[in-house]
């Protein structure tokens, strides 16, 4: 983030749905929250959260821009605090929840760690590797295969994406 340049302010609000309905919605709603996060920092809307057995376990948004990282990203920051929280890196129980496809980093980490599924809200055909631009989950010969949802909350997080680069266009 450059500390010259102001923040553009968020104009979304965060959602925070019933506890008592842990379903896709639930969680990516808090994948949702972590992207305004992002956003209030100046950094791309993209947010994740790790469930497992019902509980958020790690949650994260992008940091590329506030650590000077090009590897911090949700999903790499996400699985590496769900790996801490469990103390083992194989995450074989636990989803993954994203505001948009993984990218070919992100998608490999993301089968590496062994979570059991990803459920992510919008499709990446430019850069998604879950089945966007590319599939390594398709790949024959990994020795492990991911469950993906795809779908989850797209309109919404697609407006928060779409509103935050429309206004770093107007910006410049």
């Amino acid at each position: 983030m450059d500390a010259t340049r102001p923040t553009l302010p968020c104009p979304f609000d965060k959602i925070f749905p019933s506890q008592l309905k842990r379903d896709d919605d639930f969680f990516m709603w808090q994948a949702y929250n972590q992207a305004i996060d992002a956003w209030r920092q100046d950094e791309v809307p993209i947010g994740a959260v790790v469930e497992l057995h019902g509980e958020i376990i790690a949650s994260a948004h992008n940091q590329r821009d506030s650590t000077r990282d090009p590897t911090a990203h949700a999903e790499i920051l996400v699985l590496g605090q769900a790996a801490k929280a469990i103390g083992d890196w194989r995450l074989n129980e636990a989803t993954l929840y994203v505001t948009k496809e993984p990218c070919p980093m992100c998608s490999g980490a993301t089968l590496m760690s062994r979570v059991k599924r990803v459920v992510y809200a919008v499709p990446d055909p430019k850069m998604g590797c879950l089945g966007g631009a590319a599939d390594l989950n398709a790949l024959p010969k990994v020795n492990h295969h991911l469950l993906i949802t795809q779908g989850v909350l797209a309109q919404p997080c697609l407006e928060l994406i779409q509103a935050f680069f429309r206004m770093k266009r107007l910006e410049e």
